[in-house]
């Protein structure tokens, strides 16, 4: 799967044109162009249609196909946001925005188990931002506007896990408070309580995990009425910070608490879309995970072992995130062949995804294992 930025190059070099040649045919500045096919510049529908008139192919071919994500991700750079849209036709705005808003959320949700977050980032990023003028401009009933503002809470939450996962922190903490802001506005303290407990994970990740146990904790305590996944979910970020903490005891209490509170979800009980990936697989990545920043690799390996082999494949970055930690472990164990053969897939996937995440974890271990 192609990136946008490689899809415009290889145009540019399909008809042997410099940087040079289309610098000056499109008034960009070669640096500029380089960096777009680089991947460290966002690409906008402007710079598409540039090089669609520049060398003379139709917008088409600089996308990938069909059914891959990435034209997917491609279709809504050049196409308007669903509150543009529906703002171009009046100030007051009702139901169809509201509905089309949280059907555009979890489209892009789901768009984030195949593309990377430097792809999808520009994306998410520009609808929670489109979000927020109709929010601040529009008018609307209290309803209508209880339902933008959770909207908008979900897309601040997804802006912030797709820029963590491109590198981005800053903009990641942002968006995470932004959101909870807007939660906060629209009374949903379970969405508030999930976007402190995303933030925390991240500082958990690159920050004080002691910090980030606090925060963690402060967010499930917030989250009343959370329903038992939602539960599950957020202690699971309370067990990953308390790990990081050397916090041992908290570490095994936090994951007991999420076992009772998935072993308590229900038919009956229904939990927001957002917790739609959270399953027992998962949980056992989170314990195995859990178990190697305690020292504790050989009660990893084989909970890591067993949701890898489960894992949908059409997830690469998940399976290859999954895959460092499962050489990790083995690592720890003093297994190299087996922790050298599980990074080298992990590698091979992470040289596809652009994920500054996956690049980091896979670098981490490599370097473990350059040190024996």
């Amino acid at each position: 799967m192609d990136s946008p930025g490689a899809l415009l190059r290889l145009a540019r070099e399909s008809q042997r044109v410099s940087l040079a040649v289309l610098a000056g045919r499109t008034h960009y500045s070669k640096s500029l162009l380089g960096m777009l096919e680089n991947g460290q510049r966002d690409i906008r529908a402007e710079h598409i249609t540039a090089y669609s008139r520049a060398l003379n192919v139709p917008v088409d071919a600089l996308m990938a196909p069909p059914d891959d994500p990435i034209r997917i991700a491609h279709e809504w750079l050049v196409a308007d946001s669903v509150a543009t849209i529906h703002s171009a036709s009046g100030r007051r705005v009702g139901n169809d925005l509201a509905t089309d808003l949280e059907n555009r959320v979890i489209e892009l949700r789901h768009l984030d188990d195949h593309v990377g977050g430097k792809d999808l980032l520009p994306l998410v990023d520009r609808e929670f931002e489109d979000a927020r003028w109709a929010i601040k401009e529009c008018s609307y009933t209290d309803e209508i506007g209880r339902r933008l503002r959770t909207s908008a809470g979900e897309l601040a939450q997804l802006v912030g896990w797709v820029a963590s996962d491109a590198g981005r922190y800053a903009q990641a903490q942002r968006a995470y408070l932004d959101g909870h802001k807007a939660a906060t506005a629209a009374e949903n303290r379970v969405l508030a309580g999930q976007l402190l407990s995303s933030l925390a994970y991240q500082i958990s990740n690159i920050g004080d995990p002691a910090d980030a146990a606090l925060l963690a904790k402060t967010a499930v305590t917030g989250a009343r009425d959370a329903t038992p996944v939602v539960e599950a979910l957020l202690t699971e970020r309370v067990a990953w910070a308390s790990a990081r903490s050397r916090d041992r005891d908290g570490t095994m209490r936090a994951l007991d608490a999420v076992d009772d509170a998935y072993e308590r979800r229900s038919a009956d009980i229904e939990e927001p879309e957002w917790v739609y990936w959270l399953d027992r697989s998962e949980i056992n990545v989170m314990a195995g995970r859990c178990f190697v920043e305690l020292g504790q690799p050989g009660l990893a390996s084989p909970l890591l072992l067993q949701a890898i082999e489960d894992y949908p494949q059409e997830h690469p970055r998940e399976v290859a995130l999954y895959q460092t930690w499962l050489a990790e472990s083995y690592l720890r164990n003093r297994e190299f062949d087996a922790a050298e053969a599980t990074i080298a897939a992990a590698r091979k996937a992470a040289d596809a995804v652009h994920s500054a995440r996956l690049d980091r974890r896979v670098g981490e271990i490599e370097l473990l294992l350059a040190g024996g």
